[in-house]
């Protein structure tokens, strides 16, 4: 382990100045990224179809390929699982990342390239490492493992046994023997399909292991983490694993769940690090401890684009290069990647807030939010009034959705919020009525039409009982793994679903 560690820290100091370099030439890097992109797949089909060869600028790039989502791209994908090759990106893709997403319920698969794994997922995750270390150089993280909470995965049908799982399981397949010395479970555990055969074959692996760092969705960790405490019949896990020092998280907001974990791992010295990644990449980490925004990670094999969201409901809309976009502004994320995604729309939404490095945070999704009335409510503002709400009543949320109440007769339109609070507040009105202001102070089309009550009335509230979301997604298969909770939908689906369920437990 000396010799590993020795090895690790070497090849982080000369990682930390190849991200210093992007961060002061940041257009010249991703410039870099873009023409290495377009050489590459040139002979493929679709750089036959767009003349790559000839491609001179970012303009004609732009002027030339459309840009997609992934219903565009599923006909591709179609061939690429059946074993076609050269179509998307050079050579045969054998993993596809399969994805619910929070979008839509139907399944996605992303094709993961041998390119994309080792300089896109790998490459982040030990650079998330190489950070944390330039900002604790006397962390002990190394001197331990990593617990990590995997999904799982299943060969397919198709004649070339194509594999498809959740990417964290892709991941933990194809990393090298050695990662077997710095984590924890097993491949065998870690691989487990069904959630709860998961949880407790985790407990029996790694309770006797030196655990320091965390590594997964801050909802089903607290899982995970309260089934260790009922296991072990300890007070907090600080007592089961007394070295830990950092939860790497990602995937969801974070804000909802710091008070949990601030209670179960009680520390003053514990460490929070957020990252952004998905089945199609992975673009940001958290640099700075003191400031939750992300550094963009330009030097990937990953190449951006921004749609400003008003613009984006429109048929071609203008998508920014990195040197064109502003602060505070609110973009939807197109990304052409060496996992052969072109001028892909991943469903995310970004502000920028520096230039200098670039730095985002995650303002939600392009499909998620509440805009029954004009309102333009987006998962941000949800987020940071309830946060609000929270903080002035006391009160902890587990979990959360909400949509629209549709006018009906003389009824005025309204929101509905089914929350599931880990503590209560004393008063539900008086929760209510912090976040419906904070929503009006976030959000001045929301204000417009509470003005008076005159389009919406105050919104709705409906506690949900314990464990209610658990079973939930559970019932429609998606526990465990990177799937997410929606926090926002335009209909009453979700609503209507959670309120059923509620009714037969």
């Amino acid at each position: 382990m000396p010799i590993l560690n020795s090895i690790i820290n070497w090849i982080n100091f000369k990682r930390i100045y190849q991200i210093d370099l992007f961060k002061k030439h940041p257009i010249d890097a991703q410039l870099e990224v873009f023409f290495d992109l377009i050489k590459e797949a040139r002979d493929t089909e679709i750089g036959k179809q767009y003349d790559f060869k000839s491609i001179s600028s970012e303009r004609e790039f732009k002027e030339r390929v459309p840009i997609r989502h992934y219903e565009d791209f599923a006909p591709y994908i179609e061939r690429l699982r059946l074993g076609e090759k050269n179509l998307l990106w050079p050579g045969e893709i054998k993993w596809f990342a399969k994805s619910s997403g929070t979008t839509n319920d139907k399944s996605k698969f992303i094709p993961v390239s041998k390119q994309s794994l080792e300089d896109v997922h790998f490459r982040g995750a030990k650079d998330v490492f190489a950070l944390y270390l330039k900002n604790n150089p006397d962390s002990g993280v190394l001197y331990g493992k990593t617990l990590t909470l995997g999904g799982s995965h299943r060969v397919n049908n198709f004649s070339n046994k194509s594999y498809f799982g959740d990417l964290s399981a892709i991941l933990i397949e194809n990393t090298p023997f050695w990662s077997e010395f710095i984590r924890t479970p097993s491949v065998e555990v870690a691989l487990i399909e069904e959630f709860e055969e998961k949880v407790a074959k985790i407990i029996e692996e790694s309770l006797d292991e030196n655990v320091t760092s965390l590594a997964g969705v801050p909802s089903w960790y607290l899982v995970l983490l309260k089934k260790v405490l009922e296991h072990t019949g300890k007070n907090n896990i600080l007592e089961v694993w007394p070295n830990l020092e950092v939860f790497i998280h990602g995937g969801i907001n974070f804000d909802p769940y710091r008070e949990q974990y601030q209670n179960i791992i009680p520390s003053k010295s514990m460490n929070y690090m957020e990252t952004y990644n998905a089945s199609e990449g992975f673009f940001a980490i958290q640099d700075d401890p003191e400031s939750s925004d992300m550094l963009l990670m330009l030097d990937y094999g990953i190449y951006y684009e921004f749609i400003p969201m008003e613009n984006f409901q429109e048929d071609h809309p203008k998508a920014l290069n990195l040197s064109e976009v502003e602060l505070g502004q609110n973009y939807a994320l197109v990304i052409s990647t060496n996992g052969g995604l072109w001028r892909y729309v991943i469903g995310d939404t970004v502000q920028f807030t520096s230039k200098k490095p670039f730095k985002i945070k995650i303002t939600g999704r392009t499909k998620h939010f509440i805009n029954a009335f004009g309102e333009e409510v987006i998962v941000d503002n949800a987020e940071q009034a309830l946060n609000i709400a929270t903080e002035r009543t006391g009160a902890n949320i587990k979990e959360y959705t909400a949509g629209p109440v549709f006018m009906k007769g003389d009824q005025k339109g309204a929101h509905e919020w089914i929350i599931e609070f880990e503590q209560k507040p004393e008063d539900f009105d008086y929760f209510m009525e912090v976040m419906d202001d904070a929503l009006k102070t976030l959000n001045s089309d929301y204000e417009a039409k509470r003005h008076k009550n005159l389009t919406l009335e105050k919104p709705h509230l409906v506690v949900a009982k314990d464990g209610l979301f658990y079973e939930w997604m559970k019932q429609r298969g998606k526990v465990g793994g990177q799937n997410k909770i929606p926090r926002l939908a335009n209909n009453r689906k979700y609503l209507d679903e959670l309120i059923e369920l509620q009714k037969r437990l």
